[in-house]
């Protein structure tokens, strides 16, 4: 009977002989031991969480993985380690950080936070335009997930967290879960800015169970898309879609049509030169060419994504090298490029995904024509009122696995082109067939507030709250 008896959280002794009548003498230890054990491993998961939050994840290793020996029912997976790991942090850590550094008064500070290893262009540009106009304090966390392992990223989101409980705004561009169990103090804004203008292909909550989305039970345990203030959009057109994807309800306030921050620069003299003076610097032949930009979405799960590798270089520069150059901006997710023929590296074609110095928006700027597809490029893009074309090879499949939420044939503002052929006979004969009204329509009809005031539209989301 000693292990009954010198547990410390035991049942009294009517308790236990009763549980010994009914259950016999074996069944009895045995619950008192399972018990005991739970308490031991609670124990130690508190040590665990208090650890990580005093000091770091590194000092509680061992112990992290003692912990999971004692409640695994069997191997320790790699699935089962990095679960448990998200649990702690998302579910205990983050809360009590942000719950103890709330109780300080919130300083004159904005908070910017990116998962990626640099800001998106989206936060770039609000982080620029409030440095210039304002004098509060700014703070940048790169998270680099998918760039570091779980257990670095945890460790960079706490002091993003600890940051975040004093500031005055916070603002992100991508869906994530680091505060989905965190109440926001009512003092702070949270802005997500979103990475796109518009949206063809189905996101979050729009894609619960497909083959690439989340489960419904993944969304219902880690959020992604909690206590915002604001979600910042580029037209009242696009509302239903935010609300939809991102379970926020309609008379919420939160979807708010400002226009989107980034989309300022296209309005702005210095930085159309200074787009296309780099262009010039690292392209020179491009002063006497056309651009075309060939910007397509990535296919399949963000985690292993792939980038289409269908089109003819070959054969568009056979047919428009004396008059073009082409420009490839693949999915910054994407890993793996394709490779364009050596022939045409960096005489016709450029591949400027990675490290060229130039980003999307710059190069949307220089773009005399854009190609994509079911990516949000086109709706900055169409801005400009230029050419675009939809490079719809795999229209169906994608339909099929991804969802699009209109009619794709119906909305798009120029040819849907299934073959390589069909695009450099457009490209051709681009004079007689480009509609510029139609893409004038599809701006004012999904770009209406993106006028070159939507930052400061946004700024003041922050400031009417004082």
């Amino acid at each position: 009977m000693g292990s009954i008896s010198e547990s410390g959280d035991s049942m009294d002794v009517k308790s236990v002989m009763k549980n010994i009548k009914n259950k016999g003498l074996k069944e009895t230890i045995r619950i008192h031991q399972d018990r005991d054990r739970r308490k031991n491993n609670l124990e130690l998961k508190e040590e665990i969480i208090q650890g990580i939050i005093q000091d770091s994840f590194a000092s509680q290793k061992e112990n992290y993985k003692k912990y999971l020996k004692n409640i695994s029912e069997g191997d320790v997976t790699e699935e089962f380690y990095e679960n448990e790991l998200k649990s702690i942090f998302i579910k205990h850590v983050f809360s009590r950080i942000y719950n103890e550094e709330a109780k300080k008064p919130v300083e004159n500070k904005i908070v910017f936070m990116d998962r990626g290893g640099s800001l998106s262009v989206s936060l770039a540009y609000m982080y620029k335009y409030i440095k210039k106009n304002t004098d509060y304090k700014l703070k940048k966390y790169k998270l680099c997930i998918r760039k570091t392992t779980n257990e670095d990223y945890y460790e960079r989101a706490k002091e993003y967290i600890r940051d975040a409980a004093t500031a005055k705004a916070v603002f992100i561009c991508t869906a994530n879960d680091l505060m989905s169990y965190i109440t926001l103090r009512p003092e702070t804004t949270y802005i997500q800015l979103w990475h796109g203008c518009g949206v063809f292909k189905k996101v979050g909550l729009s894609t619960i169970d497909k083959k690439f989305g989340k489960s419904a039970k993944s969304h219902e345990e880690y959020p992604l898309n909690t206590n915002y203030s604001y979600v910042t959009i580029a037209s009242p057109e696009l509302s239903w879609i935010f609300e939809e994807s991102m379970g926020i309800d309609k008379e919420s306030g939160v979807i708010t049509p400002t226009g989107i921050s980034r989309t300022d620069e296209f309005f702005d003299e210095e930085f159309i030169s200074g787009s296309y003076r780099k262009l010039y610097e690292k392209i020179p032949q491009a002063r006497d060419k056309k651009v075309i930009l060939y910007a397509p979405t990535f296919r399949g799960d963000v985690a292993t994504c792939t980038t289409p590798d269908v089109l003819d270089i070959a054969a568009f520069a056979r047919e428009l090298k004396d008059e073009y150059i082409l420009i490839l901006k693949h999915h910054p997710t994407v890993k793996k490029l394709p490779e364009i023929p050596k022939e045409y590296e960096n005489t016709f074609a450029y591949d400027m995904t990675r490290k060229s110095g130039m980003n999307i928006n710059e190069l949307m700027t220089v773009a005399d024509i854009c190609i994509s597809d079911y990516s949000s490029v086109v709706f900055e893009y169409s801005l400009f009122e230029r050419p675009m074309l939809f490079y719809v090879y795999d229209l169906e499949d994608y339909i099929d696995e991804r969802g699009l939420y209109y009619d794709f044939d119906e909305i798009t503002p120029g040819p849907l082109c299934r073959t390589n052929e069909e695009m450099l006979d457009y490209i051709k004969h681009i004079d007689e067939r480009f509609d510029k009204q139609e893409v004038t329509d599809f701006k004012n009809k999904f770009m209406c507030c993106c006028d070159g005031h939507s930052s400061e539209r946004i700024l003041a989301l922050v400031e009417d709250k004082e």
